[in-house]
């Protein structure tokens, strides 16, 4: 359990650190990749079209899916835990773990995604009208393809782990989740290293597009890197893109025992719901779930430095969070706001890992990234510290928060602190 007198009080094996950092974005696959295409405007959407729906744009990821992974096992599994095993395995690598001799007993994977199941059986439908819907050919893969702990099931299988392995269902909340609940089980000692963070293979199924269409909320643009604009007076709706990042965490006192590198340390977190719509946001509930994140890592506002929006594109959704951002930050002068969806686009259940890994960076350089495709500035998105389309020195940076939230009104904070 986080103190609320901060976690730095805590003996370190309460203190959780995160070593390893493995992704797979629409603009990079490593990293270092991520932060040089976040600095350099580089944006990863593209054109796309996919079955049914037409054509539309997406963020799509262009990794190298054999490097850990034999054909057979890519026909029988899913994206999803294709893009799992390949940030899994990229972070195990980036942490210098040595691996062939660890207790695999004693790892868990917990991976946060949006919806899993989706893309096959739209794939085997489609498949099985060749045969006249005739239901004796449906895929015996079916079921393992579709159960619902498949991608933290598929990243266990491919690496030998025999902990605990599930998914975190938790909308467009779900990589926060991820990181929460591996840092959880740490705390409570049920694992000494934690891979958790999200996936998505949302841009395979047509279900998504279509509905996000149906709802006004679908981006729309000639080029398509200038598609995902979050704060733009003219934006016009989502991105929809896949992707993957999964951290390594572990107790700080493991860490320090192996002399591992340490990229921050989660210092607080908090997870709440609005209980208002299946859709719309709610402003109060979002600035509570802040609020009770900065209450547990001992923090004022005013010494976060860096904030990581969640804003999406859409209309309401932007300007929601917006006003919760302000009644949280309103009396800041030194944080600064940015987005990373204006890069790469919405990838779901991997949004708030993707996110929160482009901002590490900043520890290091002392950049915050920019918000890109501002053309015309919303009122009602106006912050103080707002950074746009152009990187900004901002000097030392100790604290980031990361924002993530999602449909059903679920909303996740994680705090990460310089180490």
């Amino acid at each position: 359990m986080i103190a609320t007198t901060g976690p730095s009080r805590l003996p370190d094996n309460q203190r959780v650190v995160i070593t390893g950092v493995g992704l797979t974005a629409p603009n990079g696959n490593s990293l270092s990749e991520l932060r040089n295409s976040l600095l350099q405007g580089r944006s990863g959407v593209r054109e796309y079209e996919i079955r049914y729906f037409g054509k539309t744009l997406a963020g799509i990821c262009d990794f190298e899916t054999l490097r850990y992974q034999a054909r057979k096992e890519i026909r029988r599994g899913t994206r999803a835990g294709s893009v799992g095993i390949y940030s899994a395995n990229e972070a195990v690598k980036d942490a210098g773990l040595d691996w062939a001799n660890l207790d695999k007993s004693r790892i868990g994977v917990y991976v946060g995604v949006t919806e899993h199941g989706n893309v096959e059986t739209e794939n085997e439908i489609h498949e099985l009208k060749n045969y006249n819907y005739d239901t004796s050919f449906w895929s015996h893969h079916h079921n393992p393809r579709t159960v619902a702990n498949n991608p933290a099931g598929e990243v266990a299988l491919n690496m030998g782990i025999t902990g605990p392995h599930y998914t975190i269902g938790a909308a467009c909340a779900a990589g926060n989740a991820g990181l929460i609940q591996g840092s959880q089980m740490l705390r409570l000692n049920e694992c000494d290293l934690a891979i958790c963070g999200g996936v998505s293979e949302s841009i395979h199924t047509f279900g998504i597009f279509a509905s996000f269409h149906s709802q006004g909320a679908l981006a729309e643009h000639a080029d398509p890197c200038r598609a995902s604009r979050p704060f733009d007076l003219h934006r016009n709706g989502i991105v929809v893109a896949e992707g993957g990042c999964l951290f390594v965490a572990e107790r700080l006192d493991d860490a320090k025992r192996r002399g591992a590198r340490i990229y921050g340390e989660l210092v607080g977190y908090a997870m709440n719901t609005d209980a208002t719509d299946f859709v719309l946001p709610n402003p109060e509930r979002q600035a509570e779930c802040m609020e009770l994140a900065l209450k547990r890592a001992g923090l004022a506002a005013e010494q976060i430095d860096i904030v990581s929006t969640h804003a999406t594109g859409t209309a309401s959704g932007d300007s929601q969070e917006c006003n919760a951002l302000r009644r949280v930050f309103g009396g800041s002068q030194r944080t600064f706001f940015n987005n990373t969806k204006s890069f790469i686009g919405h990838s779901m259940g991997a949004a708030g890992a993707l996110e929160l890994a482009g901002n590490l960076g900043a520890f290091e350089d002392g950049v915050c990234h920019p918000t890109i495709n501002v053309d015309e500035l919303d009122p009602d998105c106006a912050l103080n510290g707002l950074v746009l389309n152009e990187p900004r020195e901002i000097g030392r940076a100790t604290y980031i928060l990361n924002n993530s939230f999602g449909m059903l009104g679920i909303n996740s904070v994680a705090i990460i602190k310089r180490y």
